[in-house]
């Protein structure tokens, strides 16, 4: 471990088991605290700090992370599909199972939907595509948020930041894509706000309806969406499909499938292969060096840090030692 200039390096083998050692300081098990710990330092491998270890403080310091959970449960099961009952779990768990769930119905009936429900703060989709990905399956994950976003025109929240995320099968790597619909994610604010920083413009509203770079006065008013009505258009669409979990803020649903319900899976690669080659290869216009794909620069830098480690702030290291140490 190095500290420079206020930022914290640490061995990607230093930073698991700094967010191991908090999680199970706050009750979780091993085999849970490996779980969430390995969802947040994927996402700090792959550039994501917000979505790192400093996610973890958002995680431990939740309203519902200080109420009772149980073991997940099934409310509904046919051959194809399953709704689960979260039991209130942290979502970066109760989806990990749940994908895992998806993963092992998809492979024997071909496909597999299942929702979750009564579980929050499921960290990045890309994370559980990718795994439907790695499977061989193609993987769609919606989420139903709680309210943090304003519709065009509107100056209170009442939607989520809604993600969508979709996860191919490639020859190399599969092609992920995540998206949430505003314009800055909220664990994005909730860092910004630890650091004293301000939110870039044109992204929040405050409690008045105005606009504010201030992430506590957007904490009380809320975030815009992206692309207008589009990113509203989309994010309607997945708090409607939350219904279908019986949840109206936390709802999960994944959709996952054998590519070869409709052709072989080996042709499908080759043509996801040359797909992404003939975007690769669009002419350039003049400045710029590549045309990369979604989840490309992730991968990349992934693997470097697998070697190099990670950085975060020092005051987000300083919070989580001493979560780690009331534990200890």
């Amino acid at each position: 471990m190095n500290v420079t200039n206020a930022r914290v390096h640490l061995s990607v083998n230093e930073a698991r088991d700094l967010a191991e050692s908090v999680l199970r300081a706050r009750g979780y098990d091993e085999r849970e605290a490996w779980i969430i710990g390995d969802h947040l330092i994927d996402a700090a491998l792959c550039g994501y700090e917000y979505s790192g270890l400093p996610k973890l403080l958002d995680a431990i310091e939740h309203a519902r992370a200080k109420l009772p959970r149980s073991p997940m449960r099934i409310m509904r099961e046919t051959p194809v599909s399953t709704l689960f009952d979260g039991g209130n779990n942290n979502a970066m768990l109760a989806m990990y199972d749940a994908t895992r769930s998806a993963i092992e119905k998809a492979n024997r009936s071909g496909i597999a939907l299942v929702g979750v429900s009564n579980s929050w703060m499921s960290g990045r989709s890309a994370y559980f595509v990718e795994m439907i990905a790695r499977a061989g399956l193609v993987g769609i994950m919606t989420v139903g948020a709680t309210p943090l976003v304003a519709p065009p025109g509107g100056a209170a929240r009442v939607l989520g930041t809604n993600p969508i995320a979709f996860g191919l099968p490639g020859a190399r790597n599969p092609w992920v894509f995540d998206m949430g619909m505003s314009k800055i994610m909220y664990t994005d604010l909730n860092l910004r706000e630890r650091l004293g920083e301000s939110l870039p413009p044109d992204v929040a509203i405050d409690a008045q309806g105005l606009p504010t770079q201030d992430p506590a006065s957007a904490r009380s008013g809320a975030l815009l969406f992206f692309g207008g009505y589009k990113g509203y258009g989309l994010a309607l669409a997945m708090q409607a499909l939350a219904m279908l979990t019986l949840d109206r803020n936390y709802g999960y649903l994944i959709i996952a499938f054998q590519p070869d319900l409709l052709v072989p899976l080996e042709d499908f690669k080759r043509e996801l292969e040359a797909l992404i080659e003939r975007v690769k290869n669009t002419p350039r216009r003049a400045g710029v060096d590549e045309i990369r794909i979604p989840s490309e620069r992730a991968f990349r830098e992934r693997e470097q840090r697998r070697e190099d480690g990670i950085e975060i702030d020092e005051r987000i290291f300083a919070a989580l030692k001493r979560y780690a140490a009331r534990g200890a």
